[in-house]
Protein backbone atom coordinates (compact mmCIF):
# COMPACT_ATOMS: atom_id res chain seq x y z
CA UNK A 1 0.00 0.00 0.00
CA UNK A 2 3.28 2.32 -0.33
CA UNK A 3 2.96 5.66 -2.37
CA UNK A 4 6.28 3.47 -4.10
CA UNK A 5 4.22 0.91 -4.71
CA UNK A 6 1.32 2.67 -6.14
CA UNK A 7 3.72 4.32 -8.88
CA UNK A 8 4.63 1.59 -9.95
CA UNK A 9 1.60 0.13 -10.48
CA UNK A 10 0.19 3.49 -12.01
CA UNK A 11 3.07 3.84 -14.55
CA UNK A 12 2.87 0.69 -15.75
CA UNK A 13 -0.83 1.59 -16.94
CA UNK A 14 1.16 3.37 -19.75
CA UNK A 15 -0.05 5.98 -21.52
CA UNK A 16 -3.54 6.39 -23.18
CA UNK A 17 -2.76 7.91 -26.62
CA UNK A 18 -0.11 5.27 -27.56
CA UNK A 19 -0.10 1.62 -28.54
CA UNK A 20 1.91 0.73 -24.60
CA UNK A 21 0.77 -2.06 -22.05
CA UNK A 22 -1.88 -2.67 -19.79
CA UNK A 23 -1.95 -4.70 -17.04
CA UNK A 24 -4.87 -5.97 -15.01
CA UNK A 25 -5.30 -4.02 -11.52
CA UNK A 26 -2.56 -5.06 -9.08
CA UNK A 27 -0.13 -6.34 -11.76
CA UNK A 28 2.86 -4.87 -12.08
CA UNK A 29 3.48 -6.82 -15.23
CA UNK A 30 1.97 -6.28 -18.27
CA UNK A 31 1.50 -7.47 -22.39
CA UNK A 32 0.41 -5.18 -25.37
CA UNK A 33 -2.85 -4.15 -26.77
CA UNK A 34 -4.34 -2.15 -29.04
CA UNK A 35 -4.59 2.08 -28.67
CA UNK A 36 -7.55 2.52 -26.33
CA UNK A 37 -10.82 3.66 -27.28
CA UNK A 38 -12.43 6.57 -25.45
CA UNK A 39 -15.56 5.91 -23.78
CA UNK A 40 -17.14 7.62 -21.07
CA UNK A 41 -19.44 5.00 -19.98
CA UNK A 42 -16.43 2.87 -18.21
CA UNK A 43 -15.59 5.86 -16.14
CA UNK A 44 -19.38 6.27 -14.83
CA UNK A 45 -19.30 2.87 -13.83
CA UNK A 46 -16.22 3.71 -11.60
CA UNK A 47 -17.72 6.52 -10.15
CA UNK A 48 -20.28 4.18 -9.33
CA UNK A 49 -18.29 1.34 -7.68
CA UNK A 50 -17.08 4.07 -5.52
CA UNK A 51 -20.21 6.16 -4.47
CA UNK A 52 -20.15 8.79 -6.78
CA UNK A 53 -17.12 11.31 -5.74
CA UNK A 54 -17.97 13.31 -8.40
CA UNK A 55 -21.42 14.27 -7.41
CA UNK A 56 -20.16 15.26 -3.67
CA UNK A 57 -18.71 19.30 -4.69
CA UNK A 58 -19.54 21.67 -7.28
CA UNK A 59 -17.18 22.35 -10.19
CA UNK A 60 -16.14 23.69 -13.60
CA UNK A 61 -14.22 22.68 -16.70
CA UNK A 62 -11.93 24.08 -18.73
CA UNK A 63 -11.17 22.79 -22.12
CA UNK A 64 -8.92 23.99 -25.42
CA UNK A 65 -6.08 23.65 -27.10
CA UNK A 66 -3.32 26.31 -25.21
CA UNK A 67 -4.23 28.23 -22.06
CA UNK A 68 -6.04 25.84 -20.20
CA UNK A 69 -3.71 24.78 -17.22
CA UNK A 70 -2.85 28.83 -17.21
CA UNK A 71 -6.65 29.75 -17.18
CA UNK A 72 -7.24 26.71 -14.50
CA UNK A 73 -4.56 27.84 -12.09
CA UNK A 74 -5.60 31.56 -12.57
CA UNK A 75 -8.62 30.85 -11.60
CA UNK A 76 -8.15 28.81 -8.80
CA UNK A 77 -5.96 31.59 -7.31
CA UNK A 78 -9.07 33.97 -7.81
CA UNK A 79 -10.84 31.81 -5.88
CA UNK A 80 -8.37 31.20 -2.93
CA UNK A 81 -7.74 35.00 -2.69
CA UNK A 82 -12.28 35.37 -2.35
CA UNK A 83 -11.77 33.04 0.63
CA UNK A 84 -12.90 29.54 -0.70
CA UNK A 85 -11.26 26.31 -0.59
CA UNK A 86 -10.75 25.52 -4.04
CA UNK A 87 -9.78 21.62 -5.96
CA UNK A 88 -7.55 22.49 -9.05
CA UNK A 89 -7.49 18.93 -11.61
CA UNK A 90 -4.48 19.56 -14.12
CA UNK A 91 -2.92 17.44 -16.77
CA UNK A 92 0.04 16.47 -17.12
CA UNK A 93 2.95 16.84 -14.71
CA UNK A 94 6.21 18.34 -14.81
CA UNK A 95 7.47 16.42 -12.20
CA UNK A 96 5.49 14.46 -9.85
CA UNK A 97 2.19 13.20 -10.91
CA UNK A 98 0.74 14.47 -7.50
CA UNK A 99 1.06 17.83 -8.88
CA UNK A 100 -2.09 17.40 -11.03
CA UNK A 101 -4.13 17.43 -7.65
CA UNK A 102 -3.89 19.91 -5.46
CA UNK A 103 -6.35 21.48 -2.79
CA UNK A 104 -5.97 25.28 -1.55
CA UNK A 105 -2.68 24.91 -3.66
CA UNK A 106 -1.07 22.33 -2.15
CA UNK A 107 -0.57 19.23 -3.69
CA UNK A 108 -1.84 15.66 -2.39
CA UNK A 109 0.24 13.98 0.44
CA UNK A 110 2.59 10.71 -1.05
CA UNK A 111 0.03 9.23 1.94
CA UNK A 112 -3.42 10.34 0.66
CA UNK A 113 -2.16 9.31 -2.61
CA UNK A 114 -1.56 5.62 -2.05
CA UNK A 115 -4.11 5.40 0.20
CA UNK A 116 -6.49 7.14 -2.69
CA UNK A 117 -4.75 5.44 -5.44
CA UNK A 118 -5.31 1.40 -3.99
CA UNK A 119 -8.97 2.32 -3.54
CA UNK A 120 -9.41 2.74 -7.54
CA UNK A 121 -6.87 -0.35 -8.49
CA UNK A 122 -9.23 -2.46 -6.58
CA UNK A 123 -12.79 -1.33 -7.48
CA UNK A 124 -11.53 -1.26 -11.03
CA UNK A 125 -10.00 -5.20 -10.55
CA UNK A 126 -13.74 -5.96 -9.29
CA UNK A 127 -15.33 -4.16 -12.04
CA UNK A 128 -13.32 -6.29 -14.70
CA UNK A 129 -13.52 -9.10 -12.65
CA UNK A 130 -17.98 -8.79 -12.73
CA UNK A 131 -17.31 -8.10 -16.18
CA UNK A 132 -18.43 -4.97 -16.09
CA UNK A 133 -15.76 -3.29 -17.45
CA UNK A 134 -13.93 -4.37 -20.93
CA UNK A 135 -10.31 -3.44 -19.87
CA UNK A 136 -8.85 -1.89 -16.85
CA UNK A 137 -8.90 2.05 -15.93
CA UNK A 138 -6.62 3.69 -17.82
CA UNK A 139 -3.59 6.35 -16.55
CA UNK A 140 -5.63 9.40 -16.82
CA UNK A 141 -9.03 7.42 -15.66
CA UNK A 142 -7.42 6.23 -12.56
CA UNK A 143 -5.94 9.93 -11.76
CA UNK A 144 -9.14 11.36 -12.20
CA UNK A 145 -11.26 8.85 -10.18
CA UNK A 146 -8.36 9.50 -7.27
CA UNK A 147 -9.02 13.30 -7.44
CA UNK A 148 -12.20 13.27 -7.17
CA UNK A 149 -12.30 10.77 -4.46
CA UNK A 150 -9.56 13.56 -2.68
CA UNK A 151 -11.90 16.37 -3.30
CA UNK A 152 -15.10 14.46 -1.98
CA UNK A 153 -13.16 14.26 1.29
CA UNK A 154 -12.20 17.38 0.96
CA UNK A 155 -14.79 19.76 1.95
CA UNK A 156 -14.13 22.02 -1.14
CA UNK A 157 -16.11 24.87 -1.94
CA UNK A 158 -15.73 24.18 -5.86
CA UNK A 159 -13.36 22.20 -7.95
CA UNK A 160 -11.48 23.92 -11.18
CA UNK A 161 -11.07 20.70 -13.70
CA UNK A 162 -8.36 21.06 -16.39
CA UNK A 163 -9.79 18.72 -19.36
CA UNK A 164 -6.93 16.01 -20.14
CA UNK A 165 -8.06 15.87 -24.21
CA UNK A 166 -10.72 17.06 -25.97
CA UNK A 167 -14.05 17.11 -23.80
CA UNK A 168 -16.92 14.91 -24.67
CA UNK A 169 -15.04 11.79 -24.04
CA UNK A 170 -12.19 12.95 -21.54
CA UNK A 171 -12.40 11.39 -18.25
CA UNK A 172 -13.52 14.83 -16.53
CA UNK A 173 -16.29 15.09 -18.55
CA UNK A 174 -18.91 12.86 -16.23
CA UNK A 175 -19.51 15.91 -13.48
CA UNK A 176 -22.29 18.49 -13.59
CA UNK A 177 -20.20 21.72 -13.99
CA UNK A 178 -21.24 24.94 -13.06
CA UNK A 179 -20.21 26.71 -16.75
CA UNK A 180 -17.32 25.69 -18.81
CA UNK A 181 -14.81 27.69 -20.30
CA UNK A 182 -13.08 27.27 -23.64
CA UNK A 183 -10.06 28.69 -23.92
CA UNK A 184 -8.13 29.10 -27.29
CA UNK A 185 -8.61 26.03 -29.98
CA UNK A 186 -5.56 25.06 -32.66
CA UNK A 187 -5.12 21.98 -34.72
CA UNK A 188 -3.47 19.62 -32.18
CA UNK A 189 -4.38 15.59 -31.28
CA UNK A 190 -5.68 15.37 -34.83
CA UNK A 191 -6.02 11.48 -34.60
CA UNK A 192 -8.31 11.60 -32.09
CA UNK A 193 -10.09 14.80 -32.14
CA UNK A 194 -10.71 15.46 -36.21
CA UNK A 195 -8.94 17.04 -38.43
CA UNK A 196 -9.93 20.56 -38.89
CA UNK A 197 -10.44 23.35 -36.32
CA UNK A 198 -14.26 22.59 -36.63
CA UNK A 199 -14.30 19.17 -35.58
CA UNK A 200 -11.88 20.05 -32.66
CA UNK A 201 -14.01 22.68 -31.39
CA UNK A 202 -16.98 20.23 -31.66
CA UNK A 203 -15.17 17.83 -29.32
CA UNK A 204 -14.42 20.65 -27.12
CA UNK A 205 -17.98 21.85 -27.46
CA UNK A 206 -18.83 18.37 -25.22
CA UNK A 207 -18.15 20.01 -21.89
CA UNK A 208 -21.01 22.26 -22.28
CA UNK A 209 -24.49 21.19 -20.87
CA UNK A 210 -28.00 22.10 -21.47
CA UNK A 211 -29.41 25.58 -20.46
CA UNK A 212 -25.56 26.01 -18.80
CA UNK A 213 -22.90 28.50 -19.40
CA UNK A 214 -19.72 29.02 -21.99
CA UNK A 215 -17.45 31.09 -21.12
CA UNK A 216 -14.76 31.87 -23.96
CA UNK A 217 -13.20 34.32 -26.26
CA UNK A 218 -13.73 35.49 -29.87
CA UNK A 219 -11.44 33.10 -32.02
CA UNK A 220 -11.11 31.19 -35.79
CA UNK A 221 -13.90 32.45 -37.51
CA UNK A 222 -14.68 28.13 -37.83
CA UNK A 223 -14.15 27.91 -34.18
CA UNK A 224 -16.56 30.15 -33.54
CA UNK A 225 -18.82 28.77 -35.77
CA UNK A 226 -18.34 25.57 -34.31
CA UNK A 227 -18.84 26.31 -30.79
CA UNK A 228 -21.74 29.00 -31.44
CA UNK A 229 -24.04 25.73 -33.00
CA UNK A 230 -22.80 23.36 -30.12
CA UNK A 231 -24.38 26.66 -27.94
CA UNK A 232 -27.43 27.30 -29.24
CA UNK A 233 -28.77 23.32 -29.86
CA UNK A 234 -27.96 23.12 -26.20
CA UNK A 235 -29.31 26.73 -25.29
CA UNK A 236 -26.18 27.50 -23.95
CA UNK A 237 -25.84 30.95 -22.49
CA UNK A 238 -22.29 32.30 -23.87
CA UNK A 239 -20.35 35.17 -22.13
CA UNK A 240 -17.64 36.99 -24.46
CA UNK A 241 -14.47 37.12 -22.02
CA UNK A 242 -13.34 39.91 -24.31
CA UNK A 243 -14.49 42.88 -21.97
CA UNK A 244 -11.50 41.76 -19.35
CA UNK A 245 -8.85 42.42 -22.00
CA UNK A 246 -6.50 45.40 -21.99
CA UNK A 247 -7.78 48.25 -24.54
CA UNK A 248 -5.88 48.00 -27.28
CA UNK A 249 -3.67 51.67 -27.33
CA UNK A 250 -0.76 52.84 -29.89
CA UNK A 251 2.33 51.49 -29.12
CA UNK A 252 3.19 47.94 -27.83
CA UNK A 253 0.71 45.84 -25.95
CA UNK A 254 0.32 46.00 -22.36
CA UNK A 255 2.37 42.89 -20.91
CA UNK A 256 2.41 42.85 -16.92
CA UNK A 257 0.34 45.50 -15.94
CA UNK A 258 -2.82 47.16 -16.90
CA UNK A 259 -6.54 48.62 -15.88
CA UNK A 260 -9.48 47.10 -16.87
CA UNK A 261 -13.02 47.67 -15.19
CA UNK A 262 -14.83 44.42 -13.66
CA UNK A 263 -17.50 43.93 -11.13
CA UNK A 264 -18.35 47.89 -11.31
CA UNK A 265 -14.41 48.94 -10.37
CA UNK A 266 -11.36 50.08 -12.22
CA UNK A 267 -8.52 47.62 -11.11
CA UNK A 268 -5.00 47.12 -12.00
CA UNK A 269 -4.03 43.65 -12.76
CA UNK A 270 -0.43 42.65 -12.33
CA UNK A 271 0.13 39.34 -14.33
CA UNK A 272 2.78 36.88 -13.00
CA UNK A 273 2.88 35.03 -15.92
CA UNK A 274 4.89 36.53 -18.73
CA UNK A 275 3.60 36.86 -22.32
CA UNK A 276 0.56 38.80 -23.89
CA UNK A 277 -1.05 35.67 -24.67
CA UNK A 278 -1.55 35.11 -20.82
CA UNK A 279 -3.89 38.28 -21.18
CA UNK A 280 -6.46 36.02 -22.80
CA UNK A 281 -5.91 33.56 -20.33
CA UNK A 282 -6.58 35.67 -17.36
CA UNK A 283 -9.41 37.16 -19.40
CA UNK A 284 -11.25 34.02 -19.24
CA UNK A 285 -10.56 33.22 -15.23
CA UNK A 286 -12.09 36.44 -14.75
CA UNK A 287 -14.90 36.42 -16.93
CA UNK A 288 -15.41 32.92 -14.90
CA UNK A 289 -14.99 34.74 -11.60
CA UNK A 290 -17.30 36.70 -12.17
CA UNK A 291 -20.14 34.17 -13.92
CA UNK A 292 -19.67 32.67 -10.50
CA UNK A 293 -20.62 35.31 -8.49
CA UNK A 294 -23.75 36.23 -10.26
CA UNK A 295 -24.77 33.00 -11.26
CA UNK A 296 -23.59 30.54 -8.74
CA UNK A 297 -23.94 32.68 -5.47
CA UNK A 298 -19.96 32.93 -4.90
CA UNK A 299 -20.34 36.50 -3.41
CA UNK A 300 -16.86 37.06 -1.74
CA UNK A 301 -15.68 37.27 -5.52
CA UNK A 302 -14.78 41.17 -5.47
CA UNK A 303 -12.76 43.11 -7.89
CA UNK A 304 -10.16 43.38 -5.36
CA UNK A 305 -10.13 39.66 -4.97
CA UNK A 306 -9.89 39.00 -8.43
CA UNK A 307 -6.93 41.38 -8.75
CA UNK A 308 -4.90 39.48 -5.78
CA UNK A 309 -5.67 36.45 -6.91
CA UNK A 310 -3.93 37.22 -10.39
CA UNK A 311 -1.32 38.58 -9.23
CA UNK A 312 -0.68 35.18 -6.60
CA UNK A 313 -1.13 33.33 -9.94
CA UNK A 314 1.58 30.10 -10.14
CA UNK A 315 2.01 28.23 -12.94
CA UNK A 316 5.45 27.04 -13.72
CA UNK A 317 7.52 26.23 -16.80
CA UNK A 318 5.76 29.12 -18.53
CA UNK A 319 7.95 31.47 -19.92
CA UNK A 320 9.66 30.72 -16.27
CA UNK A 321 13.40 32.10 -16.97
CA UNK A 322 16.40 30.74 -14.65
CA UNK A 323 19.31 32.54 -14.17
CA UNK A 324 22.26 30.37 -13.47
CA UNK A 325 24.82 32.86 -12.50
CA UNK A 326 26.95 35.43 -13.87
CA UNK A 327 29.16 33.05 -16.04
CA UNK A 328 26.66 31.24 -17.77
CA UNK A 329 23.43 32.32 -19.99
CA UNK A 330 19.72 32.56 -18.58
CA UNK A 331 17.81 29.42 -19.35
CA UNK A 332 13.96 30.23 -20.19
CA UNK A 333 11.52 27.29 -20.02
CA UNK A 334 8.17 26.90 -21.73
CA UNK A 335 5.87 24.24 -22.48
CA UNK A 336 4.27 25.08 -26.18
CA UNK A 337 3.80 21.64 -27.94
CA UNK A 338 2.34 22.46 -30.99
CA UNK A 339 2.45 25.44 -33.74
CA UNK A 340 0.14 27.36 -32.01
CA UNK A 341 2.27 27.42 -29.00
CA UNK A 342 5.40 27.39 -30.79
CA UNK A 343 3.86 31.11 -32.68
CA UNK A 344 3.52 32.30 -29.14
CA UNK A 345 6.82 31.50 -28.11
CA UNK A 346 8.53 33.40 -30.75
CA UNK A 347 6.14 36.64 -30.35
CA UNK A 348 7.13 36.37 -26.78
CA UNK A 349 11.20 36.03 -27.96
CA UNK A 350 10.49 38.81 -30.71
CA UNK A 351 9.30 40.95 -27.77
CA UNK A 352 11.27 40.32 -24.38
CA UNK A 353 14.53 38.33 -25.37
CA UNK A 354 17.99 39.47 -25.19
CA UNK A 355 19.79 40.31 -28.24
CA UNK A 356 22.75 38.11 -27.59
CA UNK A 357 23.16 34.81 -29.93
CA UNK A 358 20.23 31.95 -29.01
CA UNK A 359 20.06 28.38 -29.04
CA UNK A 360 17.12 26.08 -28.64
CA UNK A 361 16.69 23.03 -26.54
CA UNK A 362 14.38 20.91 -28.53
CA UNK A 363 12.21 17.56 -27.78
CA UNK A 364 8.63 16.30 -28.61
CA UNK A 365 6.48 13.70 -29.17
CA UNK A 366 6.48 11.81 -32.76
CA UNK A 367 2.38 12.55 -32.75
CA UNK A 368 2.75 16.55 -32.94
CA UNK A 369 3.55 18.67 -35.90
CA UNK A 370 7.07 18.67 -35.10
CA UNK A 371 8.04 19.79 -38.40
CA UNK A 372 6.04 22.59 -38.16
CA UNK A 373 7.26 23.45 -35.30
CA UNK A 374 10.71 23.82 -36.51
CA UNK A 375 9.87 25.48 -39.49
CA UNK A 376 8.50 28.32 -36.61
CA UNK A 377 11.10 28.22 -34.16
CA UNK A 378 14.31 26.73 -35.45
CA UNK A 379 15.67 29.66 -38.10
CA UNK A 380 15.14 32.68 -34.79
CA UNK A 381 18.22 30.51 -33.28
CA UNK A 382 21.32 30.46 -33.54
CA UNK A 383 21.93 26.65 -33.05
CA UNK A 384 19.41 23.95 -31.96
CA UNK A 385 20.07 20.81 -29.70
CA UNK A 386 17.64 18.48 -29.95
CA UNK A 387 17.08 15.29 -27.63
CA UNK A 388 14.34 12.27 -27.13
CA UNK A 389 12.44 12.25 -24.26
CA UNK A 390 11.65 10.03 -21.93
CA UNK A 391 8.16 8.70 -23.49
CA UNK A 392 7.88 6.12 -25.78
CA UNK A 393 5.88 8.30 -27.59
CA UNK A 394 9.15 10.60 -28.04
CA UNK A 395 9.94 12.12 -31.63
CA UNK A 396 13.08 10.23 -32.95
CA UNK A 397 16.38 12.31 -32.44
CA UNK A 398 17.30 11.67 -36.47
CA UNK A 399 14.28 13.02 -37.09
CA UNK A 400 14.18 16.77 -35.68
CA UNK A 401 17.44 16.64 -37.24
CA UNK A 402 16.56 15.85 -40.26
CA UNK A 403 14.21 19.20 -39.43
CA UNK A 404 16.79 21.76 -38.26
CA UNK A 405 18.86 20.42 -41.38
CA UNK A 406 15.39 21.68 -44.04
CA UNK A 407 15.87 24.84 -42.39
CA UNK A 408 19.59 25.37 -42.71
CA UNK A 409 20.05 25.52 -38.69
CA UNK A 410 23.18 23.86 -37.14
CA UNK A 411 21.77 21.45 -34.82
CA UNK A 412 23.90 18.74 -32.38
CA UNK A 413 21.95 15.60 -30.59
CA UNK A 414 21.91 15.15 -26.40
CA UNK A 415 20.92 11.73 -25.12
CA UNK A 416 18.65 13.37 -22.29
CA UNK A 417 17.09 16.58 -21.74
CA UNK A 418 19.69 17.29 -18.57
CA UNK A 419 22.66 16.72 -21.09
CA UNK A 420 20.78 18.59 -23.76
CA UNK A 421 20.66 21.95 -21.43
CA UNK A 422 24.26 21.22 -20.18
CA UNK A 423 25.43 21.14 -24.20
CA UNK A 424 23.16 24.61 -24.78
CA UNK A 425 24.89 26.38 -21.94
CA UNK A 426 28.58 25.30 -23.03
CA UNK A 427 27.63 26.68 -26.44
CA UNK A 428 25.97 29.72 -25.58
CA UNK A 429 28.01 32.80 -23.96
CA UNK A 430 26.75 34.78 -21.01
CA UNK A 431 25.11 37.27 -22.92
CA UNK A 432 22.84 35.07 -24.83
CA UNK A 433 19.85 32.82 -24.03
CA UNK A 434 19.09 29.16 -24.06
CA UNK A 435 15.61 28.33 -24.86
CA UNK A 436 14.13 24.68 -23.91
CA UNK A 437 10.76 24.16 -25.33
CA UNK A 438 8.89 21.20 -27.39
CA UNK A 439 6.87 19.67 -24.88
CA UNK A 440 6.13 19.24 -21.05
CA UNK A 441 7.60 15.76 -20.87
CA UNK A 442 10.72 18.11 -21.72
CA UNK A 443 9.97 21.02 -19.72
CA UNK A 444 9.68 18.64 -16.47
CA UNK A 445 13.14 16.72 -15.97
CA UNK A 446 15.06 20.13 -17.47
CA UNK A 447 12.94 22.38 -14.76
CA UNK A 448 13.97 19.51 -12.15
CA UNK A 449 17.36 19.77 -12.84
CA UNK A 450 17.56 23.95 -13.44
CA UNK A 451 16.02 24.12 -10.11
CA UNK A 452 18.81 21.85 -8.30
CA UNK A 453 21.36 24.81 -10.51
CA UNK A 454 19.63 27.61 -9.11
CA UNK A 455 18.85 26.73 -5.96
CA UNK A 456 15.04 27.34 -5.98
CA UNK A 457 15.75 31.22 -7.41
CA UNK A 458 13.27 30.34 -10.15
CA UNK A 459 11.08 33.13 -10.28
CA UNK A 460 12.23 35.78 -12.50
CA UNK A 461 10.27 36.67 -15.84
CA UNK A 462 10.97 37.00 -19.61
Amino acid sequence: MSYAAAMERLYALGHELATVANPQPGAAASTPHPRRKFDLEQMRQLMAALDHPEKKFRSLLIAGTNGKGSTAATLASILRASGYRVGLYTSPHLVRVNERIQVHGREISDDDFARLYFRVDEAGARLLQQGTLPQAPSFFETVTALAFLYFAEADLDIAVLEVGLGGRLDATNIVEPLLSVITDISLDHTEWLGSTLGEIAREKAGILRSNGVLVTLPQHPEVNQALGEAAVALDVTGVNAASYLPQQTPGPAPDAAYTIAVLGEQVQLQLPLPGSHQQRNTALAIAAAVELRQRAEYRKISAATIAAGVAATRWPARLERFHLGADRADVLLDVSHNPAGAWTLRSALSQRAPSGPRTLVFGCMMDKAYTEMAQILFPIFDQVVVTALASPRSSHVQDLLAAAAAVSVPASAAEDAEQAVEIALRQTPPAGLVVCAGSIYLAGPVRRWLMQQAHGDSESKC
